[in-house]
């Protein structure tokens, strides 16, 4: 696909003019410090098919960062769970093991809801 017909933010879709590209704007995303995120637990079954599972959500940061974050609660809790958009899944009622592996960890801003 040429750049000329990539969408984008501002909502164009495709120019006539043959000199037209679209300038991207690309902003670097930048982890915070364990300190200075401020993540929220709470307890969710909502569209789950009535299972419950552990909703960390609010993380600031990188994609890569957050896969790891949800790779190493997974490991504590021993389940299963994704991480994606900003929220980390974990399978189950783990919010007091979460939220204890958390602050131990510096993230002393967490909340659990």
């Amino acid at each position: 696909m040429s750049k000329k017909n990539i969408p984008d933010s501002r909502g164009f879709v495709y120019s006539t003019n043959p000199n037209f590209s679209f300038e991207r704007e690309e902003t670097e995303i930048v982890t915070l410090s364990a300190a200075q995120q401020k993540l929220r637990i709470l307890l969710d079954k909502k569209q789950r098919g009535g299972k419950i599972v552990t909703l960390i959500t609010s993380f600031i940061g990188k994609d890569d960062d957050l896969q790891e974050l949800g790779k190493k609660l997974k490991t504590v809790c021993g389940t299963g769970g994704s991480a994606k958009d900003g929220e980390i899944l974990v399978q189950g009622d783990q919010r007091d093991k979460v939220l204890q592996w958390l602050l131990k960890n510096g993230y002393n801003n967490t909340k659990k809801v």
